[in-house]
């Protein structure tokens, strides 16, 4: 059973993680899932961004919530050593 995860908890591992490369796992629905690498620029309080990186070089920057890591919207994972935030 996995361990039950607070808000707070999750945006101390974000903020513990800022500038670190993750692959960032987005469901969009229906079957519909998109993979992004990039890395964590910045934390505010309700939101973090991420700067990824497409085929193109073109470069975005996503913001996403901590609750979409909660509800598993999201998930990051920390390439250096695969570990899930």
């Amino acid at each position: 059973m996995s361990e039950a995860r607070s808000l707070k908890s999750i945006k101390r591992d974000v903020q513990s993680n800022i500038g670190e490369k993750v692959t960032l796992k987005v469901n969009r629905g229906r079957r519909r899932n998109i993979t992004h690498k990039g890395v964590i620029d910045e934390i505010y309080p309700s939101v973090f961004t991420v700067i990824v990186e497409d085929d193109l070089n073109n470069v975005q920057t996503l913001s996403y919530t901590y609750s979409d890591i909660l509800i598993s919207s999201i998930e990051l994972i920390l390439c250096k050593n695969n570990e899930k935030i």
